[in-house]
């Protein structure tokens, strides 16, 4: 966790800020609603949402602290659509902790995220020019459309990388580039830093989306916070799968058909040893530095200084 340092001074950590806005601040009209997301916020995250719209408001020249407001919804965004994936997936687990759902049920959750949203968009409609609040409704269905795609491409060995990339763009990029717009935006930025800061924010968000489909399938249970493989038990097309078969090994596909199509999942770690014999690893990380290193050329007409440093260094640790 960093400082960020301007010619207002040192701001407190962005992380720790956040924290303590949501520990102290955040509260609904419905109490049930309330301790279930709050429950969701304290078992962790990375922050990186309401991280990259602090860092664009300061680098357009806002006062970023006077901003976390704004940055806390598009974390709070990120949770609805959480609380509502894990009743979708049938999740047990998440950050950690039980699902939402586990605890609360299915009927509770799909509300308390419904819910969410709309006292979203009645604070942001409330406290916001435009077009702060029509880029975050753009964004939210972006996001159920991205999620309706890959729903769609369940189980497909046939999908091709464009389409992946686009999923990848709506049901995940599409917030960090609006959490980026919406901090340059209230930042006071010009067209052109808008604009560039909405591409860094997208980039960042493809690349963020395929490293976690990378870790899904190299990291374990604890380190994820959910379970390892997931994807895969899920039957979910992701880019290591789409990359191994882009090797064209026959015996590969029909080893990968045959697991997808079959209902248990004993057939996992065979799967995952043959996507890295294939190649599927090592072209996923080949992909990621490409959009890292495309959403750091999008920060090119933004301003030297500590926001835009600290901008690429998030980047960088992306495609580490």
């Amino acid at each position: 966790m960093s400082l960020v340092q301007s010619e207002r001074g040192t701001y407190d950590d962005l992380h720790a800020l956040v924290e303590r806005f949501f520990s102290a601040t955040f509260a609904t009209d419905n109490p049930i609603i309330t301790e279930a997301i709050k429950r969701m916020l304290a078992a962790g995250g990375k922050r990186l949402r309401p991280r990259i719209t602090l860092l664009a408001t300061d680098a357009c020249g806002g006062n970023a602290p006077e901003q976390l407001h704004l940055a806390a919804y598009m974390e709070l965004i990120h949770v609805a659509t959480l609380v509502h994936d894990d009743v979708v997936d049938n999740a047990q687990t998440r950050r950690g902790v039980n699902a939402t759902a586990v605890d609360y049920g299915n009927r509770v959750s799909v509300l308390a995220g419904d819910y969410l949203f709309a006292w979203i968009f009645k604070n942001v409609t409330n406290g916001y020019p435009h077009p702060i609040p029509h880029v975050l409704s753009a964004t939210l269905a972006d996001i159920c459309d991205g999620e309706v795609l890959q729903l769609q491409a369940m189980g497909s060995l046939d999908l091709p990388l464009e389409t992946y990339v686009e999923i990848a763009r709506k049901k995940t990029a599409s917030l960090f580039a609006a959490s980026a717009q919406c901090g340059a935006i209230i930042g006071g930025g010009s067209e052109r830093e808008i604009e560039a800061l909405r591409e860094f924010g997208e980039c960042f968000g493809v690349a963020f989306q395929m490293k976690d489909d990378l870790l899904d399938i190299t990291s374990d249970e604890r380190s994820l916070g959910k379970p390892a493989a997931n994807d895969l038990t899920e039957r979910k097309t992701t880019l290591p799968l789409i990359a191994a078969l882009a090797a064209e090994d026959a015996d590969f596909r029909a080893e990968a058909a045959r697991f997808y199509a079959a209902d248990g999942n004993d057939g996992i770690p065979a799967i995952v040893r043959a996507i890295e014999q294939h190649g599927g690893l090592e072209a996923t990380r080949a992909q990621i530095r490409s959009f890292a290193q495309r959403a750091k050329a999008a920060l090119e007409p933004i301003r030297p200084g500590a926001a835009k440093k600290e901008l690429e260094k998030i980047t960088d640790a992306l495609a580490g």
